[in-house]
């Protein structure tokens, strides 16, 4: 494999990019208008081949955020980075949410809903 990206559908397009470009700091890599009727934005590290892909449709997108353990977990390399996205989050009115699986928290942990109700987990330092 030369490339990673994962994607899913949503309704709040532009307050989903938001949450990701500017509370967690990822970049607008390229984004697509009407294309079969599908908008879409990918976001993602410059230099990087891991990618997020949100799209929405002109008829609706299909289904909600399934549970709270279907998580996208976020590495930053140290806590002053991390705390800095947990400002700007919280500056967006963004509450912090508790996690089913001790795991995260009791490695320094913060988890957000994004604005569709996907959790995403912050964590403050790489595992390997």
């Amino acid at each position: 494999m030369a490339q990673v990206r994962v994607a899913r559908p949503t309704d709040r397009l532009d307050d989903v990019v938001r949450f990701y470009e500017q509370g967690l700091g990822l970049r607008k890599l390229a984004e697509f208008h009407d294309h079969a009727g599908y908008d879409g934005v990918m976001l993602g590290l410059p230099g990087t081949d891991y990618h997020l892909e949100f799209t929405s449709h002109v008829d609706g997108s299909p289904g909600t955020a399934p549970s709270s353990e279907n998580l996208l977990v976020l590495y930053f390399d140290d806590e002053e980075q991390m705390s800095r996205a947990v400002d700007r989050l919280s500056g967006f009115g963004v509450a912090a949410v508790a996690l089913d699986n001790p795991y995260w928290g009791a490695n320094g942990g913060t988890a957000f809903p994004d604005p569709d109700g996907w959790i995403v987990v912050l964590m403050p330092r790489p595992v390997f």
